[in-house]
């Protein structure tokens, strides 16, 4: 960078805003996060996540955090199962130390989304990210400068304001009149605890990675994490409003078990003990999506980077390793630049065209999964 280093704003201390911070620190640029989370652990982050080597793992590489990946990363989680609603197993694919990633694939290995961001966390200087800042909105003030306005009424100017504030950034319709869809289909989410002691048979049928079961646009996913959880989704197609269509709280459980149950009476006793035996607690997780491709005309001072640029469904491709390599190579372009503008015009250039083809086959993935014709047998539509 010139000695007219400009001033740094990520929105956003997700998997992809941390790792373009680590990038740009790393390689003497300073940054300032801003999120909204009271702190890092005022929320659960969600489940385990798979990081490929051309996303997720190359972004770390670049962040100088790939052995330290290695160290956390479960390569047993890449086992993948996926079935019929009779339970029987159409396919599946068990990595030895050997073994040959299917497809030509190369490493997927996985990592508990907590764990990650304590990694990348760790790995900036003190003082970074601003927790308990939500941006408000951004005032333009010429020449690419933007005020930002937080919700405690301070303000501070940036040359270059980064939007990684996921699905419903503040910073997108700065840049784009986008704004997400229903894309027709829910997820409900549930799990076991200590699966591998409490319920066996779930855990056998499930694996050390990740099982799908599909049938006539409905689906079981699960997956296995660390210390014998197993975290479960229900995916189906239908009203956002499923739940108040059919007279049920989500905070009513059994009532909710009792939907779900009948959603899927047709399944194999095996796959329906997912549903009735799981510990309980369900959340409605609706799928949104931007439209396809999502673009936008280059504003100086503004990017995008993650579902904030390429929200899309979580079939077939890994969202969050997705968001790290945009935040690596957004911070790699800033870095080997001179001109920050035109730096981010060089990242937008290779990023839209790469996230139109991710989302692309995205849609594709959750229409064949959720299709008339579900399940595939083909090994590229295995779960994820």
């Amino acid at each position: 960078m010139t000695p007219t280093t400009p001033r740094i704003a990520i929105i956003g201390a997700g998997p992809g805003g941390l790792t373009c911070a680590r990038v740009l620190q790393r390689n003497g640029v300073p940054v300032t996060v801003f999120e909204h989370d009271a702190s890092a652990g005022a929320r659960p982050q969600g489940g385990a996540l798979e990081l490929h080597m051309t996303t997720g793992q190359a972004a770390l590489r670049t962040a100088g955090l790939h052995e330290e990946f290695a160290a956390l990363a479960r390569p047993e989680g890449q086992e993948v199962r996926l079935l019929d609603h009779t339970a029987t197993v159409l396919f599946r694919y068990a990595p030895t130390p050997t073994s040959a990633p299917v497809a030509g694939e190369a490493d997927r290995s996985e990592i508990d989304r907590g764990e990650l961001r304590r990694l990348l966390l760790d790995s900036l200087t003190a003082g970074t990210v601003r927790w308990g800042s939500y941006l408000r909105t951004l005032h333009p003030l010429g020449d690419g400068r933007h005020r930002a306005e937080f919700d405690d009424g301070h303000t501070e100017t940036f040359d270059l304001v980064i939007g990684a504030d996921g699905s419903w950034s503040r910073v997108r319709p700065m840049l784009s009149d986008a704004t997400p869809h229903y894309t027709g289909v829910t997820f409900v989410e549930s799990g076991f605890e200590d699966a591998d002691t409490r319920h066996p048979e779930v855990a056998g049928l499930v694996g050390a990675g990740s099982m799908r079961a599909e049938s006539a646009g409905r689906a079981l996913i699960a997956r296995c994490e660390r210390r014998g959880r197993i975290r479960l989704y229900a995916a189906f197609r239908g009203s956002q409003d499923w739940a108040l269509e059919a007279g049920v709280r989500m905070t009513d459980t059994e009532a909710v078990r009792a939907v779900l149950l009948d959603r899927f009476a047709d399944w194999d006793e095996r796959l329906l003990a997912l549903l009735r035996d799981n510990d309980g607690g369900f959340a409605n997780r609706p799928l949104f999506a931007l439209p396809v491709p999502h673009t936008w005309t280059h504003t100086p001072g503004l990017t995008l980077l993650g579902d904030a640029a390429h929200l899309m469904p979580p079939f077939a491709v890994p969202g969050a390793g997705l968001a790290m390599l945009d935040g690596a190579e957004l911070a790699r372009a800033l870095t080997g630049h001179p001109d920050p503008a035109e730096a981010v015009r060089a990242y937008e250039a290779d990023l839209l065209p790469r996230a139109a083809e991710a989302a692309g086959r995205a849609a594709r993935g959750m229409a064949e999964a959720l299709g008339p014709g579900a399940p595939l047998r083909h090994p590229r539509d295995r779960p994820r």
